[in-house]
């Protein structure tokens, strides 16, 4: 995701959010987000053997659906501002160009087929109590996830994410990217503990240069299942206006990893 189709995808829930602080008046509603913490580290499982790679139908088969999910909205057309093709994301240093396509969505490499779908968590209803500053932050705490499912041909799919590790490693200081014409600035990247559900993965926080000086966190996870490697890219709305940190919505990244096997 670029920074304008972040700032849009703020804007969109903060009119949601002032809607719900119009109307509240008792405790809080329900909440979407299931995220659980993660530790610190590297989580990678050993490689299995090459698998055959899915078709577009079947991956379409496995892609996250509205009935797979308890909370928020799935899209299965992505909106033409997350639908970036691989030519329009760039990156100032070749050795982070994996990083900058993970976070925009788009998937590594050539794969044989791919498949794109965007989840967004529910607003929560804030406390009646709540200062209007709080109350709005409260409000704006919702994940908006782009996933891509991308399946390759031979071992592609092991090189794919082994190059997302070695491009973590490489652009742990910092890069900046080009997505979709507008320049994106990266500060740093740090590892995660995968969660569990692939063969292999890897979790990564992207802390991006947002809006009035903000250090804004960008949560990447990749999972390698067979020769289909599911990318998530997670950013939070409230994150993107104060710069605290937030856990990718692992209840949905289960749930796409469940649907592929």
């Amino acid at each position: 995701m670029s920074v304008t189709t972040v700032r849009r995808s703020v804007l969109a829930a903060s009119a949601a959010a002032l809607a719900l602080l119009a109307t509240a008046c008792g405790g809080s509603g329900d909440t979407d987000k299931a995220a659980e913490g993660k530790g610190e580290g590297s989580s990678t499982a050993a490689a299995a053997p090459a698998a055959k790679a899915l078709t577009a139908a079947e991956l379409e088969k496995a892609a996250l659906a509205q009935s797979d999910v308890k909370s928020g909205k799935v899209t299965a057309k992505v909106p033409a501002g997350d639908d970036i093709a691989a030519d329009k994301v760039t990156a100032d240093d070749a050795a982070c160009l994996p990083l900058a396509r993970a976070q925009a969505g788009v998937a590594q490499g050539e794969p044989a087929a791919t498949v794109k779908r965007s989840w967004l968590g529910a607003p929560k209803k804030p406390a009646a109590d709540s200062k209007p500053e709080d109350a709005l932050l409260a409000a704006l705490d919702v994940n908006k996830t782009l996933i891509g499912l991308a399946s390759y041909d031979g071992g592609a799919a092991e090189a794919a994410l082994k190059g997302l590790n070695t491009a973590a490693q490489k652009c742990a200081g910092g890069f900046t990217a080009t997505i979709g014409g507008e320049k994106t600035k990266f500060l740093k990247v740090a590892t995660d503990a995968a969660p569990q559900g692939g063969d292999e993965g890897v979790a990564l926080t992207l802390t991006m240069a947002a809006d009035e000086g903000v250090q804004a966190p960008v949560k990447v996870t990749a999972l390698r299942k067979g020769a289909t490697l599911a990318t998530f890219s997670t950013v939070n709305m409230a994150a993107m206006a104060s710069g605290k940190n937030y856990q990718a919505p692992s209840d949905i990244i289960a749930a796409q990893m469940a649907k592929l096997g």
